[in-house]
This record gives C-alpha cells, sequence and structure tokens, in this order.
C-alpha cells in the first residue's frame, strides 16, 4: 500500500498507542516486528478496496499554529474523486465553519461572509498544492482523496522494505491493526472486515516550520454520489478577489 497521497507531500511519523499481540500462527508478536506475507498482502490491497467500496464518511484533523486546528467532517467518492465536507477552523475556542466541495482539481467554499455580492452560494477556485506554503484546505483534500487506487500493489513490495506491525487499537469502537510505513506514517486497519480506517501523516507547514500532523478516519464504507455546486450556484474567486480574505480557510 504505497498510499499515493501526492509526490509533493513528504512524511513524518506519528505516535500511536501499540500494544503487543499474537500472529495468525499463535507466535507472539511485538511492537515494530517486520510486516509478514499476510500483512503484505493485507496492505497491498488497502486502497484498491477502498475504490471497490465506493467511498465513506470520513474526518480529517490537522492541528496548526499554536492553539488551531482545522476539521473536515463529509463525505467522499473514491471512484469520483469528489466529496463534501464541513470544514471547521477552530482557534482559541472560536470556530469558524464553511460548506466545501471538492475534487482533485477545483475547490467550491460556502457560507462566506459577503458572498452574496458575488450572486451565488459557493466560490470556486482551483486546488493548488504546488506553492511553498500552500492553502491547508487543499492539502487535506488531497490527502484524502489519494486513499484510493483502482489496482492493488505487489505484496512483495512491503517485505523487507521498512513496513512493520504496531499492535492493536481500538479507534471509535474498532478494533484495528496497527502499520508503521517508511517515512514514518502510520495505517490502522479493521481487524473485521479488512478497510482503512485510520491514515496518519505529516505534510509541510513552510519554510522554517514544523511539519503539520494529518490524521484521516474513515467510516461507514460504501457507495456514494455527490452532487457538485453547478455553474448557477457558483462564482470564480479569481473574479471577486475582494472576498478572498473572507474565506477563512
Amino acid at each position: 500500500m504505497r498510499l499515493r497521497t501526492h509526490a509533493r507531500l513528504p512524511v513524518l511519523g506519528l505516535l500511536l498507542a501499540l500494544t503487543a499481540g499474537c500472529a495468525g500462527d499463535g507466535a507472539q508478536r511485538e511492537a515494530g516486528d517486520a510486516v509478514t506475507e499476510a500483512d503484505a498482502a493485507l496492505l497491498a490491497g488497502l486502497l484498491q478496496r477502498n475504490h471497490t467500496a465506493g467511498g465513506a464518511d470520513f474526518v480529517v484533523t490537522a492541528p496548526y499554529g499554536r492553539e488551531a486546528v482545522l476539521t473536515l467532517t463529509g463525505e467522499v467518492d473514491f471512484r469520483a474523486g469528489t466529496g463534501r465536507a464541513q470544514a471547521v477552523t477552530s482557534t482559541g475556542g472560536t470556530e469558524e465553519v464553511r460548506t466545501v466541495f471538492f475534487t482533485r482539481e477545483e475547490l467550491w467554499i460556502g457560507d462566506v461572509p459577503g458572498a452574496d455580492a458575488a450572486g451565488a452560494p459557493y466560490l470556486s477556485r482551483p486546488v493548488d498544492v504546488d506553492g511553498e506554503r500552500p492553502p491547508l484546505v487543499d492539502v487535506l483534500v488531497t490527502v484524502l482523496l489519494g486513499l484510493a487506487a483502482e489496482d492493488a500493489d505487489d505484496p512483495d513490495a512491503f517485505l523487507d522494505a521498512g513496513y512493520s506491525w504496531q499492535g492493536r487499537r481500538s479507534i471509535d469502537g474498532r478494533p484495528t491493526e496497527l502499520f508503521g510505513l517508511p517515512g514514518g506514517r502510520a495505517v490502522a486497519v479493521s481487524s473485521t472486515d479488512d478497510v482503512l480506517v485510520q491514515f496518519a501523516t505529516p505534510v509541510p507547514a513552510g519554510p522554517g516550520e514544523d511539519d503539520l500532523e494529518v490524521t484521516t478516519t474513515l467510516a461507514e464504507h460504501g457507495r456514494r454520489s455527490l452532487d457538485l455546486p453547478d455553474g448557477k450556484r457558483t462564482a470564480p474567486l479569481a473574479e471577486h478577489p475582494e472576498l478572498a480574505a473572507a474565506l477563512g480557510l
């Protein structure tokens, strides 16, 4: 499971609670043990299983600054590469809420103060993760949409390649197996249906700053059908630069 997030998003580790356990043959396993052939097969098909399922509910969180957190809560259609979410920016006890729709290329933002002047409830702009300091919401949706693939990876690529079993953990009441990935990334896989439950990765915050830790949690895997805002409900942000500061993301 190569986790094809974005080639320009480097990675750092995220500490997870670890426990020891037993392998399928009854042998004791310790956190940090290299993955087995069974583990490799599990990881190799992880992103493909997301694509096969079709979509999922999600929560993506990214703390940044001294006390701010950006949280996206919504649903994603992995097959179509689309999603919608409530984006909440929490800072020092205050919250700023926006409605967001997205694809890999485009972002629509609603509930923007003053947007009535644009004659449409949503402002749209291209997704941009190429800059030195890309907008955090763009980075989060790029990470999320990278968690699916039409084809499985080669299981052999996970053996003797820095992938490790890291224990077991309950996430939102769901038992999972934890795995460490090269570069310090981490995944939690459902112990009951082998789907991706959680993915943790760092993203760059900008020159001279510590990386941000991004955690994506998936639930209720299954088909999704999402309608994006049409042209009648959308105004390009480029035509209304006076509203850029009000986006809040």
